[in-house]
């Protein structure tokens, strides 16, 4: 009996038979998003190129082919820089995870003078993160890609296993165009440089630990995050001689004037007096033992100008909306020793040292 049933089972045909089609998910993220597949296609069709609608991604290659942009000022030179973005949590008063995405890299390239012009994405997924919370992510990314007119040409898409990464990080590849005649780095400040914050310090980071709810107190300081490259070309209209733009994002505003002082062998002094901080910011600060100048920011800059156009230059800034608050903080002073240092000409008349952040004061931030 046992036998011809075996034997009748041994007869059953598999011609017709199929595996079913995969679960669709919609709701959240899944390792076979990541699967190189049919499911990794509809999201890259649902969530990415319903934001990112750039002729080249739409050609569904894995490059792109780009003509050198026309320059009316000359050849000129490019601009490239690329950056990796975690923050914690993804979404803060004033911004997220990509909006800070954009405008880092927009900014990064901008520092050079350059015109941004092309931007690329890479996203790795932690499986199970919310559809909802990536595609509100994709849409900021591409409203801020217009606000800065860069254009996203190419990305790519890994979904990692639960647990391995923390819900999403992304690294950008920005690409800009500097034209002839421009030569901005860290290596350009000369003595007597005048040198001008583009607003109030330390905003992006209190945003960010607020929002952690590690304050202890409630605050409506919201993250500073944003493109500055418009605010840039207003700026070198006025002062066309700028030697150094710098956005001083991790370590603030000290590390970034300590980096800059090595680049280019000078000494740094600052007025304390003149630093722009939020009164909420300081609050905060005193309250945590932080100190503003050591506080990340992400929609601020550092420019160094001439002092016959820094007046020009302060006006020029503070005429965007994101330099109401611009002011001259110090200048460049001749190196006396071996060692270049930042100083600081403090409230009760006395002179410090401004060093380099040691450790990390606020993680996951930029």
């Amino acid at each position: 009996m046992d036998r011809h049933i075996q034997n009748d089972q041994s007869q059953v045909s598999f011609e017709n038979a199929s595996c079913p089609l995969p679960l669709h998910h919609h709701d959240h993220i899944v390792i076979g998003h990541g699967s190189g597949g049919r499911m990794t296609n509809e999201l890259i069709k649902q969530v990415f190129l319903a934001h990112f609608k750039d002729p080249q991604l739409l050609l569904g290659n894995d490059f792109a082919s780009l003509l050198p942009p026309e320059c009316k000022q000359g050849m000129g030179r490019l601009s490239v820089s690329t950056d990796a973005h975690i923050v914690k949590p993804l979404f803060f008063p004033g911004g997220n995870i990509g909006k800070l995405s954009v405008s880092g890299t927009v900014n990064d390239v901008a520092m050079a003078g350059a015109i941004p012009l092309y931007l690329t994405a890479s996203f790795i997924i932690e499986e199970g993160l919310s559809m909802q919370m990536l595609e509100k992510v994709v849409a900021s990314m591409a409203e801020t890609a217009t606000q800065a007119d860069i254009t996203i040409i190419a990305g790519d898409t890994k979904v990692a296993e639960k647990g391995s990464v923390d819900q999403l990080f992304i690294s950008t590849t920005g690409i800009g165009w500097i034209p002839e005649g421009r030569m901005i780095n860290g290596q350009s400040a000369q003595d007597g440089d005048s040198i001008i914050l583009s607003g109030t310090m330390g905003d992006h980071g209190i945003a960010v630990l607020a929002e952690r709810g590690e304050l202890g107190f409630s605050t409506t300081i919201e993250s500073d995050v944003a493109p500055l490259n418009n605010m840039i070309e207003t700026l070198l209209l006025a002062a066309p001689h700028t030697h150094v733009l710098r956005d001083p994002t991790r370590g603030g505003v000290a590390t970034t004037l300590n980096e800059i002082a090595q680049q280019s062998r000078v000494n740094i002094l600052l007025q304390e007096s003149a630093l722009p901080v939020k009164k909420q910011v300081q609050a905060a600060c005193e309250m945590l033992g932080f100190d503003p100048l050591y506080i990340a920011n992400e929609g601020k800059l550092l420019a160094f100008v001439p002092e016959a156009e820094s007046v020009a230059a302060l006006e020029a800034i503070r005429s965007h909306p994101l330099g109401n608050d611009a002011a001259i903080i110090g200048k460049v002073v001749p190196l006396e020793g071996e060692i270049p240092r930042v100083l600081m000409k403090t409230l009760i008349g006395g002179t410090r040292i401004i060093d380099t952040l040691s450790g990390e004061l606020l993680p996951r931030i930029c």
